[in-house]
């Protein structure tokens, strides 16, 4: 067999295309967009419950599908953060990291589940311990303020 032959065997078997983020490891992590795909769950579930019946099920529907998508999304970024940058030296300074992931995760599923404002806040808060966490880890100082989004909340930026 020729390479030519070869590079088209190849070609056949292997995606043109991959979605990772990144798997090299690239060592670009940061948990924003999560916070931010969290506070959306809860922006949706807010607007979910101020529904009047003008247009409600157009709305409605368009509401759900952005709330589970943005659910979606945090548990992808989370996972990517917890499997890909979190080391075992992490976990000896702090020995509850697996449970806030644990928590985050399980809480994004009820999101998705269910219009659930009270599922969609501790998401939101489970997130946010994991960013303190985050940044504890690269000697980063945080602070907690208003998001300044129409919804409210806060989020974990870096000091």
């Amino acid at each position: 067999m020729n390479i030519t032959n070869i590079k088209k065997a190849i070609k056949k078997v292997i995606p043109e295309f991959a979605y990772a983020h990144c798997d090299i490891p690239c060592g670009i992590y940061d948990p924003h967009l999560a916070q931010i795909a969290a506070l959306t769950t809860v922006r949706m579930n807010q607007l979910i419950e101020d529904l009047d019946s003008a247009g409600k099920d157009a709305k409605l529907s368009r509401y759900i599908a952005v709330k589970e998508e943005s659910a979606e999304l945090c548990k992808q970024e989370l996972r990517i953060i917890w499997g890909d940058y979190f080391k075992p030296e992490h976990l000896e300074k702090h020995p509850d990291l697996h449970t806030h992931f644990w928590n985050a995760m399980k809480a994004a599923s009820k999101v998705r589940q269910e219009i659930n404002k009270a599922a969609a806040e501790d998401l939101l808060v489970s997130v946010k311990e994991i960013s303190k966490i985050f940044w504890d880890t690269k000697g980063v100082k945080t602070v907690e303020n208003d998001s300044n989004q129409t919804g409210g909340g806060s989020l974990i930026y870096t000091a």
